[in-house]
């Protein structure tokens, strides 16, 4: 066993020393931690010295190995006096004189075996001495760890369960000794190991206790991957022992059953360390136990941003809300509902969670208790306990949907942006008041980036709009010339009218400029200004709109049912060019032999419907979800991609509503809305 001893002492070593190390730069000057500091110190040489005795029997190195153990029983002796001292008043109490016994009769064991030898004595006066060293540091333990009161036992609660775990492993080593005269070496081997594995419950109290004056830390990570790798040696060594025995009692089948356990267990171990829903309880457990927060802010807000930077790899800046908000409080995913352009709020992105295609108005008060209260809503609690969320109501989507869990708003300083749905965690989670503090803050993080994100898109669509207006000047600049011929040709006709050459010449003019304005008329569409609203026989305007499709194949099959005399207000030259709009759609995306029809009926609400529809290629859903309605969005070669755009802008502003339905293949049907002014009967 002295390979073992030598690595066992010599890994102690190097742990006692990187933990002194770390004391003495984070050592603010109490006593506490200076007593702590030297404690560590002394336990390193000891350490030190210990792994050179077993690689190498000296006497003089095991010698001086006894004596830095007895100053090593001194120092811990000291440290923990120091934290009783406020407990006994600061006078010194028998705690401390049986301490200094103890150190008394160690000292006077060793140097009475040193005098005689072992030969003459069996050991017994030096195993007695370290046995009453085990029993009286459980003592000093014990005394501390009840003088203090309950609610204050959470700081000295790991130091004390690490040094009671220390003189047990001292008390059962010298027993044993003491009782058969002779040390257990396998168990002499490890003993400087398994005090080294105390050291991070030693530091978890000292990041936990102010009074030492220690600025100290240990992360969650820390402790997650440490319980981690604990669990998992655990149960390698539990497997290991099964798979020892399968084997001693299996006969001639021992081996293969043992390899066939082995193989087994490490499946089943991979599982464990890859399930999310393990590592997420495994975290909250630590969080509830071991820290008086239940969240590493530092570390959760470093962990927070890089999920939203997470848009430059792979996922787009929705996703990366979703991810950020959902880790903090282990969830799988949720989905993202952002304000479109009309006001409403539409589904945006998506992680792990079903596509819905629902519209949320900003109107609903749904919307406004999110805007007005700023509240995280959980939806367990809202069903439970509805008072507490003032009776709120959910819009019927939100009810059905089985997996939601919290509902966060995501709110800048003026305005709702949208809101999140979580879908349930991996784990039992609690929320409590600092679950709810988190991601109202983290809320607010999200809400800026999304509002960036949506003003550069806007940005971006005002600088089409403004390239699309600098054409349109250089279009007037080029009209203005055209008219300027046009004029100076009128003027002159005053006069040359009789002239053959000018007559020639004035065709030639104005083919040239017809052929100028044509070539114009088919960069930019035709914007001329329009009369004010009035209202409109719509019947007569779908009549004149399929009068001038005439020529074109198919021909549009104009259905009017029994629509006479309906009326609605609007412009009516707008009108008519964005109802030709949908219908010229409908004939591009028609072949000849195709049909295409146009269908005005009336319902019961006071509104008037208007129906385009067509066999030809269609349109994928995630075209019209996403580009159809946006601006220079298009299929068409030589389309500008503001048709369909003016359309739904045009129609939401007279009151009226613009839907697609669509598959690729069947056709399309278009179905607009409008409020009817009058309605003869």
């Amino acid at each position: 066993m002295a390979e073992v001893a030598t690595w066992g002492y010599g890994l102690a070593a190097f742990a006692f020393f990187f933990f002194g190390l770390y004391i003495f730069f984070a050592w603010r000057g109490a006593l506490p931690g200076g007593v702590l500091f030297g404690a560590v110190v002394v336990s390193f040489l000891w350490s030190a010295v210990s792994a050179a005795t077993a690689n190498q029997s000296v006497v003089l190195l095991a010698l001086g190995a006894m004596v830095l153990d007895v100053l090593r029983s001194g120092a811990w002796y000291a440290f923990l006096i120091v934290l009783s001292r406020p407990l006994w008043g600061g006078r010194l109490r028998w705690p401390a004189a049986l301490a200094a016994a103890v150190i008394v009769l160690q000292f006077g064991a060793l140097s009475f075996e040193t005098l005689y030898g072992s030969e003459q004595l069996p050991l017994r006066p030096v195993l007695a001495a370290w046995l009453a060293h085990a029993i009286v540091g459980l003592m000093l333990v014990e005394q501390l760890y009840r003088g203090v009161p309950g609610n204050s036992r959470w700081g000295i609660k790991p130091v004390c369960l690490a040094l009671a775990a220390g003189y047990t492993f001292e008390l059962y080593l010298f027993a044993d000794a003491f009782l058969f005269a002779r040390l257990d070496e396998d168990v002499w081997a490890v003993r400087g190991l398994a005090h080294a594995l105390l050291i991070p419950l030693i530091a978890l109290s000292g990041t936990r206790s102010p009074s030492w004056t220690l600025r100290m830390s240990v992360s969650r990570e820390v402790v997650f991957h440490s319980t981690a790798l604990a669990g998992a040696g655990l149960y390698l060594l539990v497997i290991a022992g099964a798979a020892y025995y399968v084997r001693y009692f299996g006969g001639d089948w021992g081996r293969a059953l043992q390899m066939t356990l082995l193989f087994a267990g490490l499946v089943l171990l991979g599982a464990l360390l890859f399930s999310g829903a393990l590592r997420a309880k495994l975290r909250v457990l630590i969080s509830k136990h071991l820290f008086s927060y239940r969240y590493d802010y530092r570390n959760e807000w470093l962990r927070f941003t890089q999920a939203l930077s997470a848009a430059d790899t792979g996922l787009d800046l929705g996703q990366s809300v979703i991810r950020a908000l959902s880790d903090l409080v282990e969830s799988p995913g949720g989905a993202l509902w952002l304000a479109d352009p009309y006001g409403n709020f539409a589904m945006h992105s998506r992680l792990n969670h079903p596509q819905m295609g629902v519209v949320e108005p900003r109107q609903t008060p749904f919307c406004r208790f999110l805007d007005e209260r700023e509240w995280v809503i959980n939806l367990e609690e809202l069903r439970s306990q509805p008072a507490r969320y003032e009776d709120l109501g959910l819009p019927e989507w939100l009810s059905e949907l089985d997996d939601a869990w919290l509902v966060i708003p995501l709110k800048t300083a003026d305005r709702l942006i949208g809101f999140v749905v979580l879908s349930s965690p991996r784990t039992p989670f609690d929320i409590d008041w600092e679950v709810l503090d988190l991601l109202k803050t983290a809320q607010r993080q999200a809400a800026g980036y999304l509002e960036r994100m949506l003003a550069a898109e806007a940005l971006l669509e005002a600088r089409k709009f403004d390239s699309f207006n600098r054409m349109s000047a250089f279009v007037v600049h080029d009209l203005k010339n055209l008219v300027a011929q046009l004029s100076l040709m009128l003027k002159n006709a005053e006069r040359h009218r009789d002239n053959p050459e000018f007559q020639q010449d004035m065709l030639e003019t104005v083919a040239h400029v017809e052929s100028r304005m044509r070539g114009l008329m088919t960069q930019l569409q035709e914007k001329r200004s329009i009369d004010p609203p009035r209202a409109i026989d719509l019947v007569a305007l779908v009549r004149t709109v399929c009068e001038h499709k005439r020529n074109q194949r198919p021909l549009v099959d104009l259905q009017l049912g029994t629509t006479a005399g309906c009326e609605v207000t609007a412009h009516p030259e707008r009108l008519e060019r964005i109802i030709g709009h949908v219908v010229q759609n409908a004939l591009d995306a028609t072949d000849e032999a195709g049909n295409v029809s146009l269908a005005l009926t009336l319902n019961d609400a006071g509104r008037v419907r208007l129906v385009v529809a067509d066999n030809g290629c269609g349109m994928t859903p995630e075209f019209i979800r996403e580009r159809l309605s946006r601006p220079f969005q298009t299929t068409k070669a030589s389309g500008m991609g503001i048709g369909v755009f003016e359309t739904r802008q045009y129609l939401e502003e007279i009151g009226g509503t613009l839907h697609y339905d669509s598959e690729v293949g069947v056709g399309t049907r278009v179905t607009i809305e409008l409020p009817i002014s009058r309605r003869d009967r």
